[in-house]
């Protein structure tokens, strides 16, 4: 059989991705929306997105440097003070989607998330009875845990548990990046979904020392195992509902990358469709790639699916070094699909 040399697809959406604010959401917004209609927009700038007015100011900087045609879908920072009657105002009122769970300290200004899950009970009560996701960043903080464990501990200690007690709260695993965590979507009620990042599809933990330190393949949760990386990827591109497009693009610029501290993050929404395309092509899965980037989700979240288009056509697309200060995944090489248009 030919290969296929075009592939039309619904327009997608980003079901987890990094604005920043300020310059730098200025210089990174337009390429989610190029690529996308809409996002759930992560809430961990510093102060944290708490408050419905913050959140909705937030959305309308979001939509002055993105354009009236892109949709930011906005999530609620959830601290150990987590007001159940503000977040089901900022529910009802449409500008949070969903919250965001992060375990204080598991990734980039995450300090002020939460310390114990027991904590806001109350919050995911009642996000529980209004029908309003959670987004879970899964990786515990024990120190005495190794990094390359995190998430599975985190499976076993936290959500797990949650799972049983509250079968009811739709929960989204966000970023998963083991064999452990597609098991367990996989296993779990309809209620448990996953998003899936270009990253953990394409690096396993040898990319982070390929002939020296790589703080630009640094992100968290980090890359695994190479077993780790295909299990993913079977999931991803299996073509089951529970796991759809979520980019996790997280611009830092070059200085905070490579730096004696580096920060964690991968910035990949330039060119997210033609990596995940490359995937679902080599794995012989090019016609489930719809169903992944432009239906999952939104089935999921209770939202209706996107009028119009995209197409991917197959041919060389050059990855620039930097763009706007920030060095993108990919950068150097040359990417097998393109965006048409």
């Amino acid at each position: 059989m030919p290969a296929t040399e075009s592939l039309t697809i619904r327009r997608p959406d980003d079901w987890h991705v990094h604005l920043r604010d300020g310059d730098m959401l200025k210089a990174v917004a337009p390429f989610t929306a190029r690529q996308f209609a809409r996002a759930i927009v992560m809430p961990n700038l510093a102060p944290p997105v708490t408050s419905v007015e913050a959140a909705s100011a937030y959305r309308d900087r979001i939509i002055s440097v993105a354009g009236s045609g892109f949709t930011p879908l906005m999530t609620c920072y959830l601290t150990d003070q987590a007001d159940p009657a503000e977040l089901a105002r900022g529910h009802s009122e449409g500008v949070w989607v969903a919250a965001k769970l992060y375990p204080a300290g598991a990734t980039t200004n995450s300090a002020d998330g939460v310390t114990d899950i027991a904590r806001i009970r109350p919050a995911l009560e009642r996000m529980q009875d209004i029908g309003m996701p959670l987004l879970v960043h899964g990786e515990v903080t024990d120190p005495d845990i190794d990094v390359f464990d995190r998430e599975a501990v985190f499976i076993d200690r936290v959500l797990e548990p949650l799972v049983r007690d509250m079968p009811a709260l739709k929960i989204v695993f966000e970023h998963i990046t083991t064999a452990d965590a597609a098991q367990f979507v996989r296993d779990s009620r309809p209620t448990i979904a996953a998003t899936v990042t270009p990253q953990h599809l394409v690096l396993n933990r040898n990319a982070l020392f390929a002939g020296g330190l790589r703080p630009h393949a640094y992100c968290l949760p980090v890359v695994k195992r190479e077993k780790h990386r295909l299990a993913v990827r079977a999931a991803a591109t299996s073509g089951s509902p529970k796991f759809f497009l979520g980019t996790d693009s997280a611009p830092h610029s070059r200085d905070a990358k490579e730096s004696g501290c580096g920060c964690a993050g991968i910035f990949n929404a330039p060119f997210a469709l033609e990596t995940y395309a490359q995937v679902f092509d080599e794995e012989g899965a090019l016609d489930r790639f719809e169903g992944f980037a432009a239906e999952h989700g939104p089935r999921f979240y209770g939202l209706p699916l996107n009028d119009g288009t995209v197409t991917l056509e197959r041919g060389g697309c050059a990855v620039p070094d930097s763009i706007a200060g920030v060095v993108p995944f990919h950068a150097g090489e040359t990417l097998r699909w393109r965006l048409a248009g």
